[in-house]
């Protein structure tokens, strides 16, 4: 292809942003980019490891959207390690572990032996699970 010396056009472009590796671990997508990095990972095998698209390892490392409950538990065995904060609450332990799972209030209420309305009262904190109950609970969460 012949070169055009009369052309003057300066092609110019802005470079794309830069998703390096995340200074400040934040969210849950700054952890799977991080730990994807340390392992010299592409978001597509990533994806394959975790059970879920590429497209999706992308939108949560670049914290557009967060991941849904049923990929935590992928996401966890992939880092793991829970990133979350440590729950200080009965309310919060029982929720984190559930969400932890990928399970729903009515799964784990039927793994409890309660109904999905007083797992949810425990969870906002209303109520606190008390004896036969409290042993079920410290039992499946491992306390």
């Amino acid at each position: 292809m012949a070169a055009l010396p009369s052309c003057h056009l300066i092609l110019r472009y802005c470079k794309p942003k830069s998703y390096a590796y995340p200074k400040e671990l934040k969210t849950i997508g700054d952890h799977l980019r991080k730990h994807r990095l340390d392992l010299g990972l592409d978001q597509k095998t990533t994806g394959q490891r975790i059970g879920v698209h590429c497209a999706s390892i992308l939108n949560w490392e670049r914290n557009r959207t967060e991941p849904e409950l049923r990929h935590l538990p992928g996401i966890l065995a992939f880092l793991g390690y829970d990133p979350r904060p440590t729950p200080a609450t009965m309310a919060g332990h029982l929720t984190s572990f559930r969400q932890g799972k990928g399970w729903t209030q009515s799964h784990f209420a039927g793994i409890l032996g309660v109904d999905p309305s007083t797992l949810a009262r425990w969870e906002r904190g209303e109520r606190d699970p008390t004896g036969t109950y409290r042993a079920r609970v410290n039992l499946a969460i491992g306390e």
